[in-house]
C-alpha cells in the first residue's frame, strides 16, 4: 500500500499528543507554545527541572495543556521510564520531536583536539537517544497507521565547518537516520521529516558563536511555526524530506 493512502489535509488538529525533547528553552519552548496554541496535548521533556516546570506553567497559563518530564536522553535506562511515562500521561504519541541537542564543550574545538569521551557523549545527545526513543514511539505509529517524527537538524549536518566536528558528525548521521527510518515506515502511515531550522537567537547559538549579534539571528517561534506548518501538510512535507525552516513560506 503506498504512503500516499494515508495523507491527509491537515494531521495537527486539537487532541492530538505531542513529544518534544529539550523543550525548556529556545526553539523547544516555541514548538510547545506553538502546538498548545493548536490544542495539541503535550509532554515535554528536558534535563533541567527550573525551565522545564517555566515551560509547562506558560503552557498552562495560556490555556493549553502540558506535563514535563526531567530525563537525559543520553542514558539509555531513561527512554524506556520516558516513552512509558508520556503514554501515562496524555495516551499514545501522535508527534515525536527531536529536538534535544548538546554541541559538545564549548569554546568548539578541533577534531584533533577532541576528546574521544566528548564525541561519545555528543553522539549519545544528539543520535543515539533518538535513535532509542524512536524504536518505542514509531512501532506504536505503526500499528496505529499513523504519525509524525520530526528531527531537528542543522546546516552543521551538510556542511564543513571547522570546530563543529562532533555537533556536525552527530546531526548528519540523524539525518541518515531519519532518512531510513522514513524508508522502512514507508507503507505505515508514519511520516519522518528532518528540518533545518536555520540560525536562531538562542543560547546554543551563543554558546557556540559568543561574536554574533542577536539582532542578526531569526526568533525561535518564527522557526517553530515554520516547522508546526511543515508537520501540518503533508503533501508538501513527504516523508523522507529533509526540509529548511527559512525557505518555507507560511501561508
Amino acid at each position: 500500500m503506498s504512503a500516499n493512502h494515508f495523507i491527509v489535509a491537515h494531521f495537527i488538529v486539537p487532541g492530538r499528543t505531542a513529544l518534544i525533547t529539550g523543550a525548556s528553552r529556545g526553539l523547544g519552548r516555541a514548538l510547545a507554545l506553538s502546538l498548545a496554541a493548536r490544542g495539541v496535548r503535550l509532554v515535554l521533556v528536558a534535563r533541567g527541572q527550573a525551565d522545564l516546570d517555566a515551560v509547562v506553567a506558560e503552557v498552562r497559563a495560556r490555556g493549553g495543556e502540558a506535563h514535563g518530564i526531567v530525563a537525559d536522553l543520553a542514558d539509555k535506562r531513561a527512554i524506556y521510564p520516558l516513552a512509558g511515562q508520556a503514554a501515562a500521561l496524555v495516551g499514545p504519541i501522535d508527534l515525536l520531536i527531536h529536538n534535544a541537542s548538546t554541541l559538545g564543550p564549548t569554546p568548539l574545538r578541533l577534531l584533533l583536539d577532541s576528546e574521544c569521551e566528548d564525541l561519545e557523549q555528543v553522539l549519545a545527545v544528539n543520535l543515539v537517544g533518538p535513535f532509542r526513543l524512536s524504536k518505542i514511539v514509531a512501532g506504536a505509529m505503526a500499528l496505529r497507521g499513523e504519525g509524525v517524527i520530526v528531527h531537528i537538524s542543522s546546516d552543521a549536518a551538510i556542511e564543513a565547518y571547522p570546530r563543529w566536528g562532533a555537533y556536525s558528525v552527530a546531526k548528519a548521521g540523524q539525518d541518515h537516520l531519519s532518512r531510513i527510518f522514513a524508508a522502512e515506515l514507508a507503507d505505515t502511515g508514519v511520516r519522518v521529516l528532518a528540518v533545518d531550522p536555520g540560525e536562531m537567537n538562542t543560547a546554543m547559538h551563543a554558546a557556540a558563536i559568543p561574536e554574533a549579534d542577536p539582532d542578526t539571528l531569526a526568533d525561535p517561534a518564527l522557526a517553530a511555526a515554520r516547522i508546526v506548518a511543515m508537520i501540518d501538510d503533508p503533501a508538501r512535507a513527504p516523508t523522507g524530506s529533509r526540509l529548511t525552516a527559512t525557505s518555507w513560506e507560511l501561508s
